[in-house]
């Protein structure tokens, strides 16, 4: 069997999901032998989503039975995704386990339609919750916004702000190596996708006249 994990930011560690799920799976007496993850928001295209289309074709090509996910969410954010990613492997006969609702996609080697049912509900919610956080910010932002201009506030940075340099050499470490090799700013604008402006104020910053 395979773990399957995600988190939505690179903020984000797995590494809590991955402990939970192998201590689980130990419990069980389940073989766990291989681990999927990445930190990408779930609601991408499966296309879109490599620890996906690399777990679809291990499972594919090495008779694993089982894929072991903590919440369905886990799985995507985007119903129709989620979904599709349950019938790629129903279709192989491989079972999707939820933990946290200890459901199995597939029963004695059948498609469990009360399981399939239930993750279509649990995605949806999840789409909904989703939806309504959104919202939410929108509002607050839209509410801050109203207020601020109402009582003659600036917003945004201070005047004062200025970015360290060792920050912009972090951020910025392949324009500034480009432009140091005597780059053109369009050309490292279009291969870096950096704007040109940004652009000139590095190479003011890091490249000597």
């Amino acid at each position: 069997m395979v773990l399957l994990v995600r988190v939505s930011t690179s903020q984000q560690d797995y590494q809590r999901q991955v402990t939970e799920l192998t201590q689980f799976c130990q419990a069980q007496g389940w073989n766990v032998c291989n681990i999927f993850a990445n930190k990408v928001s779930g609601a991408k295209k499966i296309e879109e989503r490599t620890e996906i289309m690399e777990m679809v074709e291990y499972v594919q090509h090495n008779k694993v039975d089982k894929v072991v996910v903590l919440e369905i969410s886990r799985l995507g954010r985007n119903t129709l995704e989620a979904l599709k990613v349950i019938q790629m492997l129903n279709e192989q006969g491989i079972t999707l386990y939820v933990k946290n609702y200890n459901l199995e996609t597939i029963i004695e080697g059948k498609v469990n339609p009360v399981a399939s049912l239930i993750c279509t509900i649990l995605l949806e919610i999840a789409s909904m919750e989703r939806l309504t956080i959104a919202e939410r910010m929108a509002s607050g932002r839209d509410q801050y916004i109203a207020k601020c201009r109402a009582e003659n506030i600036k917003m945004g940075r201070p005047d004062t702000y200025r970015k360290a340099d060792s920050a912009y050499r972090e951020q910025y470490k392949k324009e500034i190596s480009l432009l140091k090799q005597g780059m053109s700013l369009r050309n490292a604008s279009a291969i870096t996708g950096t704007s040109i402006m940004t652009l000139r104020k590095l190479k003011s910053m890091f490249v000597a006249a």
